[in-house]
């Protein structure tokens, strides 16, 4: 008998007493034990986009937009209590044989209750991303998204809170802690926020204090959102001294399976010319079915000559004046996404 053949009647053997002796658990055990495995979830995101500077570079590409993979977990530790934590990757490259690897897009623990909130350290999401920045972070591909006013505490080492409802009043807090065992001066930077969401208004306020560098001057936003059945409209205002002003206005409807969305955002730099760039964005979104969906997305950007022939921004710390700079860009993207 081959060696493979006689390995897979052992494997087999074991699989099947393991498997009767699970089928002596009863109904309620085996539930509580699958409760207890942890969620594994992902996403294959594709996108085919053409890019083009007015005057200058024109490019066709063909990207992975975002794929991911991560495992959750949570636990009731006691009665209104529970731990939960999280890892998800991403950076896959999904669209190269030969991609370098992942990175890790967020990976957090924490606890939350009934009666105190929510507190969790790790990479995710910030306090005042999630409060006030909806519009850029809303569409897909979301490359001449405008977003908002230089908030520069990032995504990772942050220690975040977000308290119970308070009769429709929910506040936020995060630090992050830069230590200077790290190569560089030690820093905590902090965000707040509150929200607070009455029937069908959300209002929304959030700083970040920027205190990692520069001129430490605060950054402050603001957002309002409305929901009439289905239709969602999001303002929203982004400001920091001697940097930008930024102002968004989106219109989500939802029919059925699709979803279509439209938005402009307008930016204002506090420079010597005051100088202004705006995008407009239109999204026709389509649900195949519960674990996939494709998309159409179309990006114009016009303003005061801020996109130079390299594909960049004069927000940007790539902008090349000097390699030819234009008035206008424009996206037109088609995109898939299968998740589970």
């Amino acid at each position: 008998m081959k060696k493979t053949i006689l390995a897979s009647a052992i494997a087999a053997a074991t699989f099947s007493g393991a498997a009767l002796a699970q089928s002596t658990l009863s109904a309620s055990e085996m539930a509580a034990k699958m409760n207890s495995m942890p969620t594994v979830y992902g996403n294959i995101q594709y996108v085919l986009y053409h890019d083009n500077v007015d005057g200058g570079s024109s490019q066709v590409e063909h990207a992975d937009n975002g794929s991911t993979l991560g495992v959750k977990h949570s636990h009731e530790i006691a009665p209104g209590v529970t731990g939960f934590f999280k890892l998800e990757l991403d950076g896959f490259g999904a669209d190269e044989k030969d991609s370098s690897g992942a990175n890790i897009d967020e990976a957090y623990i924490g606890v939350k209750g009934d009666n105190f909130g929510q507190v969790w350290i790790g990479s995710d999401d910030s306090t005042y991303e999630t409060a006030v920045d909806e519009i850029s972070q809303f569409y897909e591909l979301a490359t001449l998204s405008i977003g908002a006013a230089e908030y520069t505490t990032g995504e990772g080492d942050l220690l975040q809170y977000r308290s119970p409802s308070f009769s429709g009043l929910t506040l936020g807090g995060a630090v992050q802690v830069n230590g200077d065992g790290e190569g560089g001066d030690k820093s905590f930077p902090y965000q707040l926020a509150a929200i607070y969401e009455v029937d069908a208004l959300e209002l929304a306020f959030a700083v970040d204090s920027n205190d990692n560098g520069g001129d430490n001057e605060n950054t402050y936003g603001l957002r309002a959102s409305y929901n009439l059945d289905n239709l969602r409209v999001t303002g929203e205002f982004h400001t920091r001294k001697d940097a930008y002003d930024k102002f968004g206005l989106m219109g989500i409807y939802t029919l059925g399976q699709n979803q279509f969305a439209l938005s402009y955002e307008l930016a204002e730099a506090d420079d010597s010319a005051s100088t202004k760039w705006d995008t407009i964005t239109l999204q026709a979104l389509h649900n195949v079915s519960d674990n996939m969906y494709v998309y159409f997305e179309g990006y114009l950007g016009g303003g005061d000559d801020v996109y130079d022939y390299n594909f960049e921004r004069a927000d940007s710390s790539d902008f090349d004046a000097t390699a030819g700079v234009s008035d206008e860009r424009s996206i037109a993207s088609i995109g898939a996404v299968y998740y589970f």
